[in-house]
């Protein structure tokens, strides 16, 4: 298990980006998410892989992005907080109702992280979307769920992050991972 690798989970809109850059601002070490990267560039070509298109191919390139930056991570000191990890992309799958193909779910088992997983609970008053994270709240608030129900199924301890500032949110996160 590596560690020093902290997962930071939960549906979109709920201030994980936002958390990431600000502990990234005070010096803590990052990887960023799979899933606004690969929209940017599939809408940019065209590309079918999208999550409203070709969704199961939308699954396969998180993975090759989260196994990247599962393999770039690791060879990090210190702790790197990462922008969802591979189980994201289980309970993605099964959030819209595909099934888990046998390789992802040997991955979420193979490839762990810290013990401690931060979820960004839905928080009507930082909801936002935009051209990229279009789900509407009741999309967001399953989400989190299911990424919740998905760590902890994988041994996992999720811990819900308070609903308070970016700067408070920083803070309760640095005190959990000793940066």
């Amino acid at each position: 298990m590596c560690d020093h690798l902290y997962v930071v989970t939960g549906g979109p809109g709920t201030g994980k980006s936002t958390l990431i850059e600000e502990l990234a601002r005070r010096g803590t070490r990052s990887m960023p998410e799979a899933g606004r990267a690969i929209i940017r560039d599939q809408v940019a070509i065209r590309g079918p892989a999208l999550p409203w298109g070709d969704r199961a191919l939308y699954a396969e390139l998180m993975l090759g992005w989260e196994l990247r930056s599962y393999h770039e991570a690791e060879a990090m000191t210190g702790p790197v907080i990462m922008d969802r990890g591979i189980p994201d992309i289980v309970g993605y799958l099964r959030l819209i109702g595909l099934a888990v193909p046998a390789h992802i779910e040997a991955a979420a088992r193979r490839f762990c992280y810290n013990g401690t997983v931060f979820l960004a609970p839905y928080w009507d008053a930082i909801f936002t979307q935009d051209t990229e994270r279009k789900q509407d709240r009741r999309e967001a608030e399953a989400t989190g769920r299911v990424m919740a129900e998905t760590y902890a199924g994988l041994g996992y301890e999720v811990v819900e992050l308070p609903r308070v500032s970016v700067e408070a949110r920083a803070d309760f996160v640095r005190e959990r991972v000793g940066d």
